[in-house]
């Protein structure tokens, strides 16, 4: 990795080369004009469930004091797991609450759960409830109706894919930039732990900055990090949708499984989502004692624009003009952009453009 020794230059990431239309994740943009009356009515459910007798505790006290709340303000019915109809329910189209709960063996994040089978969007409900929730709550929907994405996309999730959102608190605001990057890496390790553990090969999950999963050219999963400033803590509501069981529009990690001749083993969301929190709460740790840069190499070899060349817009603001130039990418930043190089040696930072870095 090359490190910046003088002020980079600051450009705009236009597209790799070649360049290549890639198709959208196997979620589909929803406009949100046409939520209809019965929607915004109806009352969202949402089912608590902990990992021990103090998130079970917690969990209770949520419900007593009516404590979450959605942020259109809409009706909220809450119950416990235990008193919910699918405690016992092993449906594959319901989240399997006890199967993820066996599972996690993490001290802190995803051991307080909150459930729903239908829901606007998870990540909603860990932002607008984050000071009722202990750090590390996680959120779970079997569908998602209005999930968020960069730069104010929304997404209406079916079945078949793990849709969730959980909190993080950290102090150094210099490295929250990184935390979508050690998420990434964390969901990124988790399927292939799966994949190993259950005896099918692993699947070339690669992460492609800033905060997509991509499979064989495709996108099967996005990440999304939000922040907010209070008591001198940076609050982070970190989603993540990854297209596990539905093959439409593009693919998913099933459908790879079934091309490689493992059509008998599937992945479940319960494994996957209890293997990122098992795999997160380590590097997360890491993250915070040593900094990312104890991470990157393992991040560099799950991403894909090691070397990669790229074609980066630089305006001249005193003529008004915009020239292109062609960069190769080395690494990242400190602050966490794509460091580059051009092909006399010059060091610039990218930074992405909108939706434009395809």
């Amino acid at each position: 990795m090359l490190f910046v020794t003088s002020s980079p230059r600051f450009l705009s990431l236009i597209k790799p080369l070649p360049f290549r239309s890639l198709q959208n994740l196997g979620f589909s943009p929803k406009n949100l004009c046409l939520s209809t009356k019965m929607e915004s009515e109806s009352s969202t459910k949402l089912v608590l469930c902990g990992k021990s007798a103090v998130e079970e505790e917690l969990a209770r006290c949520l419900k007593t004091n009516n404590a979450l709340k959605l942020p259109d303000g809409s009706p909220v019915t809450v119950c416990l797991h235990s008193e919910s109809d699918s405690a016992g329910n092993d449906n594959d189209d319901v989240f399997r609450v006890n199967s993820y709960m066996n599972s996690i063996s993490t001290s802190r994040f995803g051991r307080l759960l909150v459930y729903s089978p239908r829901l606007a969007s998870t990540h909603d409900v860990v932002a607008n409830n984050f000071g009722e929730l202990p750090i590390g709550s996680v959120c779970v929907a079997d569908v998602q109706l209005k999930g968020r994405g960069r730069s104010k996309n929304v997404w209406e999730s079916p079945k078949g894919c793990l849709l969730f959102s959980f909190t993080i608190q950290i102090e150094d605001g210099r490295v929250v930039p990184l935390v979508q990057y050690v998420v990434s890496l964390a969901m990124t390790e988790a399927v292939n732990d799966v994949c190993r553990r259950n005896g099918m090969p692993s699947l070339d999950v690669r992460i492609k900055w800033p905060n997509d999963l991509y499979l064989d050219g495709l996108k099967v999963g996005g990440i999304l990090c939000t922040s907010t400033y209070k008591s001198k803590k940076f609050n982070i509501s970190a989603g993540i949708g990854l297209n596990i069981d539905n093959q439409k529009p593009t693919t998913c990690l099933n459908a790879a499984l079934q091309r490689l001749g493992y059509a008998a083993n599937q992945l479940q969301r319960e494994d996957i989502i209890s293997a990122f929190f098992n795999k997160f709460e380590v590097f997360h740790d890491i993250f915070l004692c040593q900094g990312f840069q104890a991470l990157e190499n393992l991040y560099y070899k799950t991403w894909l624009h090691s070397g990669q060349r790229v074609i980066v817009q630089e305006k001249n603001e005193s003529e008004d003009q915009v020239s292109e130039n062609v960069v190769t990418i080395q690494g990242l930043t400190p602050s966490g952009y794509l460091l580059a190089a051009t092909d006399d040696g010059q060091i610039c930072e990218l930074h992405p453009d909108g939706n434009r870095y395809t």
